[in-house]
């Protein structure tokens, strides 16, 4: 953030009027200097460097080297297989969100609507496709 601290002024109470921009170019110049990746790898456990190591096709003997070590098409590979695995992670939490209900839960509300209106022979017949679904 070194831009906001051109700006900042502890004589005001408001924020400068572009030091949202300054934020966003601050964190934009640290992702093309490669900051963002550098952080991340630091904070990867071994085995997580050897997995991202092998999507990007590279050697899993780089896991110990740090990424400011690796050639700029290592470091792009890397970043592109961190992409990839993020969005395949997304995709998966969205497939657990959207799952519909067990098609079970529609057959016992069925029973119990059975049930309520007094039709044992039709609850009976729900509670034995629940019991088959299994």
């Amino acid at each position: 953030m070194a831009s906001l601290a051109l700006i900042s002024d502890n004589s005001t109470s408001q924020p400068h009027p572009r030091a949202a921009f300054l934020a966003a170019r601050d964190e934009l110049r640290g992702r093309a200097s490669g900051l963002d990746l550098a952080e991340l790898w630091a904070e990867l456990a071994p085995a997580e460097r050897r997995m991202l190591l092998a999507s990007a096709n590279l050697d899993a003997d780089l896991y110990s080297r740090p990424v400011d070590e690796m050639t700029p098409v290592g470091r792009r590979a890397i970043r592109d297989a961190v992409y990839r695995m993020s969005h395949y992670a997304e995709r998966l939490t969205d497939r657990l969100h959207q799952r519909q209900a067990h098609p079970s839960v529609a057959l016992a509300a069925s029973a119990r609507a059975a049930l309520a209106e007094g039709d044992t022979t039709a609850a009976l017949h729900f509670l034995n496709l629940i019991e088959q679904s299994r």
